[in-house]
């Protein structure tokens, strides 16, 4: 909590996850593997645009259309799999967001994970920023910046384990996971760098890696 609250009074609220709808947050978070947020977010405005930020309209439409409007995300033919894949899932089951809400976690998040082309941290982002569940994310970002700060063993550790090590040291609070990934996410991108920028980091004083 102590890097939490340093994070917080340096950056503020950040308001993630941006997006009009469970389903938005879906898509957005389909789309952004391996690309950055604004060109997922040229590729949402792409599908607005042309009325498919609906899961049966997407499902209907011809794929090459909906490639075409996904491609600025990059690796469009995988994504656009993916992407029908959680679809179909979603669909399959009503687009019942009640469902989706408070159908125990565990058991949610391992029918997103038996969707082909779903892996944890999709399957984290969407529970916790789509359907405000109290599941950690972990990303590149999270293993940089607390190797850094000491962590040493994240690095290399498996997903399940960094996870496991943050949900048992904060407490269970969607709104705080939510918050604390995204202050991890700007402090990677604007200081914590591959090339870190040490100088007046907020993080210095707590960080064995600081030059």
């Amino acid at each position: 909590m102590e890097i939490f609250d340093l994070l917080y009074s340096a950056y503020g609220p950040q308001g993630w996850w941006p997006g009009d709808s469970p389903l938005e947050v879906i898509v957005g978070a389909i789309l952004t593997q391996n690309t950055a947020w604004q060109n997922v977010a040229r590729a949402i405005a792409n599908l607005k645009r042309e009325g498919l930020l609906d899961a049966t309209a997407l499902l209907e439409a011809e794929p090459e259309t909906v490639k075409g409007l996904i491609a600025p995300a990059g690796f469009f033919n995988v994504k656009y799999d993916r992407l029908m894949n959680v679809l179909k899932y979603l669909v399959g089951h009503d687009m019942d967001l009640e469902r989706f809400r408070h159908l125990p976690v565990a058991d949610l998040r391992d029918e997103f994970l038996e969707v082909k082309g779903v892996g944890p941290e999709t399957a984290d982002s969407i529970l916790l920023y789509g359907f405000e569940r109290p599941v950690f994310v972990v990303d590149a970002y999270t293993r940089r910046l607390f190797t850094r700060l000491g962590y040493g063993w994240m690095e290399k550790a498996p997903y399940s384990e960094v996870q496991e090590f943050f949900m048992n040291e904060l407490p269970s609070d969607s709104d705080l996971y939510n918050e604390f990934h995204a202050l991890v996410v700007v402090h990677c991108k604007d200081t914590c760098k591959k090339r870190p920028l040490c100088s007046g980091c907020c993080l210095s004083s707590s960080c064995p890696a600081r030059p």
